[in-house]
């Protein structure tokens, strides 16, 4: 029997379901929740990825500020924006747009900003308070995504054994911490490019994590019968098929739906959950601060 569908477009609809209550509720009492993006340099990709999470935004009735930058803007000009930013009130969301051109330190400029307004979940006092196993920060929204998705589609993990693959402060880590958090409750495993025997690891998982950016790393025989397999990867390998040259390919081999119980498709998995868990942060960011 081929695997369920965890289906990140139809949770992430829910979830917006949810954000318009709260973002009304929030308008009523005279807060416009408000998210600002910086994007340096020219990266199609980068510029796709802030389009979506702009229009998102004005679905929902979350104000945006798109602050676009050359990729020979220096670094003190990000920093200064960032500060700049930091001091307005009505801003309630800041995310720097990764990655950075090669020159500027991304994670220093990440860590600048204010961890009230890191939407993103980067800044390590956010980080910091997962590994307490706190829920009062802002957690990193792909990992917060692939939660809420097995959540919704009522999958129970405790005393599950999970493998992450990946060992990220973006995916990785924070996605281990999670699972392995108190409610949760799975016993988790994290492999990486220096992990030994990574199939027989993944062999005896109930739940897979794949966070590797390998296209299609993830085989069959890597899967035992049954498993959840979630996909976070989306990699663009070449496709002389296609008009354009190229397709989208996850991190595992779409052939593992012959032996998975559930297992998340690329696109239409994390993707979706990844903007929408950005949403719910940014209008948690702002309930937080009109609590102040």
């Amino acid at each position: 029997m081929p695997a369920k569908r965890l289906d990140g477009k139809a949770c992430a609809e829910a979830v917006e379901s949810e954000l318009k209550e709260r973002i009304r509720s929030l308008k009523e009492r005279g807060v416009e929740p408000h998210l600002a993006v910086i994007i340096v340099g020219d990266d199609p990709a980068s510029h796709v990825y802030v389009n979506s999470k702009v229009r998102t935004c004005a679905r929902l009735g979350i104000r945006s500020t798109h602050i676009a930058l050359g990729a020979d803007t220096d670094e003190e000009r990000v920093r200064q924006h960032i500060m700049d930013l930091n001091q307005q009130d009505d801003v309630h969301g800041i995310l720097v747009q990764s990655p950075l051109p090669k020159h500027m330190d991304e994670e220093a400029l990440t860590d600048l900003i204010q961890p009230a307004k890191d939407v993103d979940g980067f800044h390590p006092v956010n980080l910091g308070r997962l590994v307490q196993g706190r829920t009062d920060g802002l957690v990193p929204c792909t990992p917060s995504g692939v939660m809420r998705m097995l959540n919704w589609a009522n999958i129970d993990l405790c005393g599950k054994r999970a493998v992450v693959l990946g060992r990220s402060r973006i995916v990785g880590m924070p996605a281990a911490l999670l699972l392995a958090a108190k409610g949760a409750d799975a016993t988790v495993t994290v492999a990486h490019s220096r992990t030994d025997n990574i199939a027989e690891i993944c062999q005896e998982a109930d739940i897979i994590i794949a966070a590797v950016g390998r296209p299609e790393m993830v085989k069959t025989t890597w899967v035992k019968d049954g498993a959840i397999v979630v996909d976070v990867g989306i990699n663009r390998v070449e496709d002389a098929t296609r008009e354009r040259g190229w397709r989208l390919a996850g991190d595992v081999d779409p052939a593992v739906a012959e032996v998975a119980s559930w297992l998340s498709p690329v696109p239409g998995g994390v993707g979706p959950m990844t903007i929408a868990m950005l949403m719910e942060n940014t209008v948690m960011a702002a309930e937080k601060r009109s609590d102040i």
